[in-house]
């Protein structure tokens, strides 16, 4: 039996049967969907809970009806578990039930006619464009200090270090465990790209900007030597220690550079990357390939995102457009109005 705790805070141990089945389903996303760890144990978790929830009628997740996840959804919010956070596990289970049926461990699907909360598809927040290059110009700032003193060799290389890093967030859209698992190898500066291994470890080819591409060169030229210090290290972006650096690292530096003023994340300058290159024109469909997303509804969020854009440039362009109406009419002169009939 395995111990794991409800919204509730109230500890339970599962059946063997159920206990068995997340274990199987665990190995199968780790090792034939490529997930990590923290990936895989985080829908372990709402596997579980759902297990739990079962228990109360003596069930299994192998003879869960559809009035079962249902009844569960009602739980999660009864006991205040938001809407997304509803969503998310509604999700886990239907790649869990999905996985059953391919595996012919079950006959039905009971989560297929379940509807996700209409709150789920929730707007991303992204940095205004001048935020984003006042945010980028600091860490350019930092980056050119002079390294002529003694101990600043190292503050320089690690201010280089930062640059390259938000640079890439912004400009390929990444994500942050794929910045971190980037290798040196995987750079093809010459060509600005880079090959970047995203979610279940599928490869996207990325492409990089002007800025991008020098700020990295930078890097690799003064400041990985620095932070290498002779030792064999693969992963292309370094602590002061020699080591790959961590999820959280990358999430202090964004927070650090943004100022105390602003707050950030790695994942809001991804958001950032795709929701100025829609306002710019760019379409949905290589948005989502530069974000590496599975499902292009998941890229259609962006659509929302950019409606003040494309109000605005409708209001200039188009021929009803107000802007362009009373550009006409201020060329034409006042409009007579005819007069009533006497």
């Amino acid at each position: 039996m395995r111990a794991s705790a409800d919204p509730a805070g109230e500890t339970r141990s599962q059946p063997a049967g159920n206990a068995r089945t997340v274990q199987q389903y665990t190995g199968y996303l780790r090792v034939e969907k490529g997930l990590q760890p923290a990936t895989c144990e985080a829908y372990a978790r709402d596997v579980e809970q759902f297990a739990e929830h079962l228990e109360k009628r003596s069930a299994l997740l192998l003879n869960a009806a559809e009035g079962d996840v249902r009844g569960f959804m009602a739980h999660l919010k009864a006991n205040h578990v938001d809407s997304r956070s509803i969503a998310r596990k509604l999700s886990c289970l239907r790649g869990f039930y999905r996985w059953l049926l391919l595996d012919r461990k079950i006959e039905h699907d009971p989560t297929v006619t379940v509807e996700t909360p209409a709150s789920w598809k929730v707007l991303p927040k992204s940095l205004a464009e001048i935020e984003m290059v006042e945010m980028l110009e600091r860490a350019a700032a930092a980056a050119r200090t002079p390294d002529t003193a003694s101990g600043q060799a190292q503050i320089s290389a690690i201010a280089l270090r930062d640059h390259a890093i938000l640079e890439l967030l912004y400009a390929g859209g990444l994500r942050v465990s794929e910045v971190v698992s980037l290798r040196v190898e995987d750079l093809h500066l010459d060509e600005a790209r880079a090959l970047v291994r995203g979610k279940g470890d599928k490869e996207r080819i990325v492409p990089l900007g002007r800025s991008a591409t020098v700020a990295v060169a930078e890097y690799l030229q003064r400041g990985r030597p620095s932070l290498l210090a002779g030792r064999m290290q693969p992963v292309l972006f370094l602590s002061a220690r020699g080591k790959a650096l961590t999820r959280q690292w990358v999430w202090d530096i964004v927070r650090r550079t943004a100022g105390s003023g602003r707050k950030a994340s790695p994942h809001m300058l991804r958001h950032s990357c795709a929701t100025h290159m829609v306002e710019h024109g760019a379409d949905l469909r290589t948005v989502q390939r530069l974000l590496g997303h599975a499902d292009i509804a998941t890229t259609q969020v962006y659509t929302h995102v950019a409606m003040e854009h494309l109000k605005r440039v409708h209001r200039e362009h188009h021929p009803r457009g107000k802007r362009r109406s009373e550009v006409a009419g201020a060329k034409n002169g006042p409009v007579v109005q005819p007069r009533s009939a006497q």
